[in-house]
């Protein structure tokens, strides 16, 4: 693990957007998340390996939403003036530094509540990429509090088994990925 590195800030502008991704407004990360929560953008990405494993991380214990809970490799929002493309590899970069090809899969649209912390209202653009064995990942501990690589039987058994340990978002992302784009994953995985 590399030395904590402060990535993520309250006050960083996201884009907020209607159902169709069109621009909205900026709000803070705070104020977005606050309460039932503000639509906004977001992202996912799955990374894979030749082993035909997926990289799932356990977030941060400082996280106010959701800490400690298994998602999936990446994730995290488009700043104010930055496109998806520049977000994602940023992203990949400050949480694992790494970076790879990344192929846009689908969009949806979800709002999930934490307690009476906050919640997550996002269109949430799902995207999926590839590590070689040689890529080395070094885990900010500020935003990561540990990752692994799990089968895809094993992902799709700790989604049951264990669904109160994992971020909700990505059960649905998993899901449908599972159900709807199976090609995708096992060119990533041959």
């Amino acid at each position: 693990m590399s030395t904590p590195r402060t990535v993520s800030f309250d006050d960083e502008p996201l884009i907020l957007v209607d159902s169709a991704d069109q621009v909205t407004g900026y709000q803070s990360k705070a104020q977005t998340h606050a309460g039932a929560g503000m639509l906004h953008r977001a992202f996912s990405i799955f990374l894979f390996n030749p082993q035909g494993q997926v990289l799932l991380q356990q977030r941060s214990g400082e996280k106010p939403l959701w800490p400690l809970y298994w998602s999936n490799s990446c994730c995290s929002h488009p700043r104010r003036g930055e496109s998806y493309q520049e977000a994602i590899h940023r992203r990949l970069h400050e949480e694992l530094s790494v970076d790879t090809e990344l192929e846009f899969i689908y969009r949806f649209e979800y709002h999930a509540p934490f307690g009476d912390i906050g919640s997550e209202r996002e269109l949430c653009s799902v995207y999926l990429g590839r590590l070689s064995d040689a890529q080395g990942i070094d885990l900010n501990p500020n935003e990561i509090a540990d990752c692994r690589w799990f089968g895809l039987n094993e992902t799709d058994a700790l989604l049951v088994d264990e669904a109160d340990r994992v971020t909700p978002w990505f059960i649905m992302e998993w899901r449908r990925l599972r159900e709807d784009f199976p090609d995708r994953i096992e060119r990533l995985i041959s």
